[in-house]
């Protein structure tokens, strides 16, 4: 299914607003909620895919059988992009979007998996916090590379981990291995889960490539949208 979406009236249109919504917004982040136990229920990966030639993004929404990994559902949405780039508030880009693709699923979304951040963002509100307190649901971040944050290369084997460090003593999520041998991800806390639980979902979401089943069908879907959108424009 692909929705089509306009930003929202009353969204930040500049860095100031944008920085306002970030310090009201980031002290609704729930942080003492387990969250839903790994490998059970629903996961949903959500990701973006952009064009800033064309001013357009396209988000998926891709839920999976936590269980057995198997796609259950999935959506896409095509809009505008909803903010200028500006490091650090990237999420402001995008929401819009992937609120509109979550919300043309008929499912319950369960535990929500974004390629980005959380609590592991120069203000500790990136877009997996954002999102979950937008809507509610419990959301975790694996991202990529480590931001600005420094960490000690963990074990080799799957399912050894070390901090992600925004100072010393201040754990803002972990460098997680899910492969052995391979270069870690970087989890974090979004909404309404534990760092613990966040990490256990992501070992349970990548048995055999680096990165999270999630991830990998949510990034491949927002690009194939984008491509068909992007045929579609004049």
């Amino acid at each position: 299914m692909v929705t089509l979406t306009e930003i929202p009236e009353g969204w930040p249109a500049d860095e100031a607003r944008a920085l306002a919504v970030q310090d009201e917004l980031r002290g609704r982040v729930v942080r003492d909620e387990p969250g839903p136990p790994p490998g059970a229920g629903l996961v949903t990966g959500v990701d973006v895919a952009y064009d800033d030639e064309r001013d357009v993004v396209a988000a998926a929404a891709v839920v999976l059988d936590a269980a057995t990994l198997e796609v259950v559902e999935e959506s896409t949405a095509v809009g505008r992009v909803a903010f200028p780039y500006v490091p650090g508030l990237l999420a402001f880009r995008e929401i819009p979007t992937v609120l509109a693709a979550l919300g043309a699923l008929t499912r319950d979304p369960g535990l929500v998996v974004c390629d980005g951040y959380g609590l592991a963002h120069p203000r500790r509100f990136g877009l997996a916090s954002h999102l979950g307190v937008l809507t509610g649901l419990p959301v975790i971040g694996v991202a990529k590379n480590p931001f600005t944050f420094t960490y000690e290369q963990p074990g080799t084997r799957r399912g050894e981990a070390s901090a992600l460090l925004a100072a010393p003593g201040e754990e803002v999520g972990r460098a997680l291995r899910t492969q052995d041998a391979v270069k870690p991800v970087f989890v974090s806390v979004g909404h309404r889960v534990t760092l613990d639980n966040a990490c256990a979902h992501a070992l349970s979401l990548t048995p055999r490539y680096r990165l999270p089943e999630s991830t990998r069908r949510a990034d491949a879907l927002c690009r194939e949208a984008l491509r068909t959108a992007l045929h579609r424009t004049p």
